[in-house]
């Protein structure tokens, strides 16, 4: 199977290397992507936007033949759903690694502090404990190494969704900072920020606790639960 890998803020294709082993081993074919603005911390991130980074990731579905899984951490299920919705017979399964379907309209994060067009890492005590859960000072050093600043409107935009069929693509959600059983009473309540999820039509969920990072925190962990997502599929 083809597996696209999106990194979520931030983060650019090397940030999957110590998950991408066990994929392998599996015998899947591993897409790791850069999205565009995140090539460098020169690149220009002027007028980059959310639907460049779908159209971005849409364009590597095309170039593969058959089906495709995506996968997506943080703000890269965002752009994971918009490929759905672009490219709803193409999609084998959609992964969401602490993240979640958007709905029409919705932004990733339009409150992260903003330096122009781009983003930069916020510091360490801006985040919420939760999401800095096994994280120690090594790891946080060598993710401040590897940090590129994002553009700006992939966080701000609003999605655009247009084909329902997306709702058809299969998906599995690794959840990490809370247990998944916090989605399931959301879903159950009719909470908005999980309303589009509540519409999926086949959803399982996946428990791996750790913090926001489990691609550095818990990566052989990650690497399996993604290969149990797929077996026999």
């Amino acid at each position: 199977m083809d597996i696209v890998l999106v990194p979520g803020f931030w983060l650019d294709a090397s940030s999957w290397d110590a998950v991408t082993p066990q994929l392998v081993e599996a015998g899947h074919r591993i897409h790791p992507l850069t999205l565009p603005g995140l090539e460098s911390r020169d690149a220009s991130r002027a007028g980059i936007g959310l639907a460049d980074h779908i159209d971005f990731v849409a364009g590597k579905v095309d170039s593969l033949d058959g089906d495709v899984v995506l996968v997506g951490h943080s703000g890269g299920g965002a752009v994971i759903h918009g490929v759905a919705d672009r490219r709803p017979d193409r999609i084998a399964r959609n992964i969401y690694v602490d993240s979640g379907p958007p709905a029409e309209g919705q932004a990733v994060n339009d409150e992260l502090p903003a330096d122009g067009d781009e983003i930069p890492l916020p510091p360490w005590d801006e985040f919420m404990d939760m999401d800095l859960v096994d994280l120690d000072d090594q790891l946080r050093a060598e993710f401040i190494a590897r940090a590129v600043p994002l553009p700006r409107r992939v966080a701000t935009d609003g999605i655009t969704l247009t084909d329902e069929r997306r709702l058809d693509v299969p998906v599995t959600v690794i959840a990490n900072e809370f247990p998944s059983q916090i989605l399931r009473d959301a879903i159950a309540a009719g909470e908005p920020w999980v309303g589009e999820l509540g519409r999926v039509r086949d959803v399982e969920y996946v428990d791996l606790p750790t913090g926001h990072w489990p691609q550095f925190t818990k990566p052989a962990e990650l690497g399996a639960a993604i290969v149990e997502a797929l077996r026999d599929r």
